[in-house]
């Protein structure tokens, strides 16, 4: 199922169960496993991994070099894993070694037209990236977060699982797990209440959020004392038990 136009390296590992569409250029050390539909006019250079099921549409580029002017030519990778889907003029790069040498995309994320992964990102699983969306380097999102279109994320940002972020907004700052972030400079909006729901977290781990949230962010406790608080508040509560260490690990801070 490779077309007869398609550019293929014979550095390249690919499952006899792709296809691969007219134009497109597989380079050196690229590996693509099986059920992987590649359309036409995509480029994917290596060292780069890509798991199964997966659909990259026309004109995106694969595992190309950082956009980094540190970058001097070093052995860095991409590693895509299974069930992602990556539409049109989507660019994703390799890693630097200053930033571990690789980027990473989990499974069953959903990248649209024109969004960009910068070099040592790491995406978790089931995260929708909107259009035009980019994403500097070395940030980092858990899974099912979601990104509207048209936003920009500053390098070595966090965004936390199940979290939402609205169009044309500016990310400069940690975003904590569960919650909703817009604006430029992106700030809270209250919690991901649909997102939740939608989820089907418990009525009782809804709850717990939401009480976490107002000690955290709405009382007038400083940023330490209020965690401590919903620390104790709210004990044996694993969402609220990540939103702490989320926050509390955070090194850019977080956006309030």
């Amino acid at each position: 199922m490779i077309h007869p136009t398609a550019i293929v390296s014979p550095k390249a590992e690919l499952d006899p169960d792709i296809e691969l569409g007219p134009y497109s250029v597989i380079g050196d050390k690229v590996t693509i496993g099986k059920h992987t539909w590649i359309g036409p006019h995509v480029v994917i250079e290596g060292p780069t991994e890509i798991g199964q099921n997966c659909k990259i549409f026309q004109f995106a580029s694969i595992g190309e070099i950082p956009q980094d002017l540190k970058f001097k030519g070093e052995e860095s990778r991409l590693v895509i894993g299974s069930g992602n889907v990556i539409r049109e003029f989507v660019t994703i790069n390799r890693g630097t070694a200053p930033g571990g040498g690789k980027t990473v995309l989990g499974n069953d994320n959903f990248l649209m037209v024109y969004s960009h992964v910068a070099h040592d990102c790491k995406i978790g699983n089931r995260v929708i990236i909107a259009n035009a969306v980019a994403l500097a380097g070395h940030i980092e999102i858990e899974d099912c977060a979601v990104i509207g279109g048209i936003v920009g994320v500053h390098q070595f940002v966090r965004i936390g699982r199940y979290s939402i972020i609205g169009a044309c907004s500016a990310v400069s700052r940690d975003v904590p797990p569960y919650t909703m972030a817009a604006g430029n400079h992106a700030v809270l909006h209250g919690l991901n209440t649909v997102g939740l729901k939608r989820h089907n977290f418990s009525d009782e781990a809804i709850h717990n959020i939401k009480k976490a949230y107002q000690i955290i962010f709405r009382s007038n406790l400083l940023l330490k004392a209020a965690l401590k608080k919903a620390e104790a508040e709210i004990a044996g509560s694993p969402e609220v038990m990540n939103m702490i260490t989320f926050i509390r690990e955070s090194e850019r801070g977080v956006i309030r």
